[in-house]
């Protein structure tokens, strides 16, 4: 018996090594490449930001005010009541809460790429940005309306993502902001798992002309000053497992040992009963 045990905690030790995580595969934002660091003391890491371009689908809330009760009228549009000063908003959502809201209200891009808008018609507005949308919206009002009087206001329904995989909350997202980095992401799904792939995370990320995949590493500073430190709309985000596996239902190592003793404890008893 005493043979049986100490092979057997042998073993278990052995499990035990090659089941824990080690802090260099879970540490996000690590300093990679010491002999050329990236971030120095008081140094700051330029964003590589780039506009996001509306697509197919997308949910845009778009807001027009105006000062006179007669474009109401044309526009057919609910007079606000806030200040006394008789503006109207076009296709709202912006003030009220949850995502659902834009969805109710904002105006959805259809497979052709256009919105519909009172007084203008369709407007093409696949692949342009919220800002060239708001320009193109002013530059059509124009014409029936005096440039002073009135405003227009294009904005995204909030960022829509999915988080997929070895998360502690997965499922899809949305964050009511204009933009959101991906650990405020990761954040909203609970962080990852302890058996998250930090190193290279899967990202889907949509494009007028189609998607692509691409593989970030969390581990890496150097992914805050690139083009995926801030996440778009509809993007996927897939947290592949670690080739370590769980041993039980431990997820850290003073859980596994507990369930290792317990299970030697629990074998030695047996075989003493039986002799």
């Amino acid at each position: 018996m005493n043979r049986f045990v100490k092979n057997f905690a042998v073993l278990a030790l052995t499990a035990i090594f090659f089941s824990c995580v080690s802090n260099e595969k879970i540490i996000y934002m690590q300093k990679l490449a010491e002999e050329a660091p990236l971030v120095q003391s008081g140094q700051l890491i330029p964003y590589e930001w780039e506009s996001y371009r509306l697509q197919n689908f997308d949910i845009v809330d778009i807001n027009i005010k105006t000062t006179s009760e007669e474009l109401n009228m044309l526009l057919d549009v609910i007079v606000g009541q806030a200040g006394g000063g008789g503006s109207a908003v076009v296709g709202g959502g912006g003030g009220q809460a949850g995502g659902d809201a834009f969805f109710m209200n904002g105006y959805t891009i259809d497979e052709e790429g256009k919105v519909e808008l009172p007084l203008i018609g369709e407007l093409a507005v696949l692949g342009l940005t919220t800002k060239e949308t708001q320009t193109l919206i002013e530059s059509k009002l124009i014409n029936y309306i005096n440039e002073d009087q009135f405003f227009v206001r294009v904005r995204l329904g909030g960022i829509r993502y999915s988080a997929l995989g070895e998360f502690n909350s997965p499922g899809k997202r949305t964050i009511l902001q204009n933009r959101v980095t991906i650990f405020e992401a990761i954040a909203a799904a609970q962080d990852l798992s302890i058996l998250a792939k930090r190193d290279e995370v899967v990202l889907l990320r949509q494009y007028p002309e189609g998607s692509q995949i691409h593989r970030i590493n969390l581990n890496d500073e150097k992914l805050i000053g690139s083009e995926f430190y801030f996440i778009k709309p509809n993007d996927v985000i897939y947290a592949e497992p670690l080739k370590v596996r769980e041993i039980g239902n431990a997820t850290n190592f003073i859980q596994t040992l507990t369930l290792l003793t317990t299970t030697v404890t629990a074998v030695a008893l047996i075989l003493n009963l039986v002799k």
